[in-house]
């Protein structure tokens, strides 16, 4: 009789300990409440995305086309004459005896260097009958390259609810603790 007692109020004591999830009222249906959970874990669910990036790649491509009545052509020669004139003249000026003869070869040479190097600076054309004429044109395309991005798409909750361990899957963090929902076992109730 005596070891009867001591199953029974065994019995008893693990069932008052045991956690109880939910309440059946008179009629046989779950009564819900809510409590409090501690958030053991978060991990996040993490997806690679791929999307397209597309863009106009531009770039200057070289055409000659044949102009029949004018060809515009830089004329430098002109420029480079009368550079090394004026600079002879005046390094002949400097000189003096075989000196005068190399200021002005120097002249010369500097004269037409400063010359030529006017003239392509200006431009200057001349024209001629006809004939081919090198331009460039601007030539775009697309290009399509793919961006991969990591993106979280949820979280797998780990949570403890009077010393059970549970798990869900979330939208969102839910930070340290989790409001749940006890009727027939224990849910996130957000």
């Amino acid at each position: 009789m005596k070891s009867v007692a001591i199953i029974v109020a065994l019995a008893t004591g693990a069932a008052l300990s045991a956690p109880v999830l939910a309440y059946r009222d008179d009629y046989g249906r779950y009564e819900v409440r809510y409590d409090w959970a501690t958030v053991i874990d978060v991990d996040p669910i993490v997806e690679r995305t791929r999307r397209p990036v597309s863009r106009d790649v531009c770039y200057e491509r070289p055409v000659d086309r044949y102009e029949p009545g004018y060809t515009a052509r830089r004329d430098h020669t002109g420029a480079t004459v009368l550079g090394a004139v004026i600079g002879g003249a005046l390094g002949h000026q400097v000189g003096k005896g075989d000196g005068r003869r190399a200021a002005t070869i120097a002249g010369a040479l500097i004269g037409g260097a400063v010359g030529n190097s006017s003239s392509r600076r200006r431009g200057d054309y001349y024209e001629t009958s006809g004939g081919y004429v090198r331009d460039y044109e601007t030539r775009c395309r697309e290009e399509t390259a793919w961006r991969g991005d990591d993106e979280v798409v949820g979280y797998e909750v780990t949570y403890r609810y009077r010393g059970d361990i549970y798990h869900a899957t979330m939208d969102h963090h839910p930070g340290n603790r989790l409001r749940v929902r006890v009727d027939r076992g224990v849910t996130p109730a957000e």
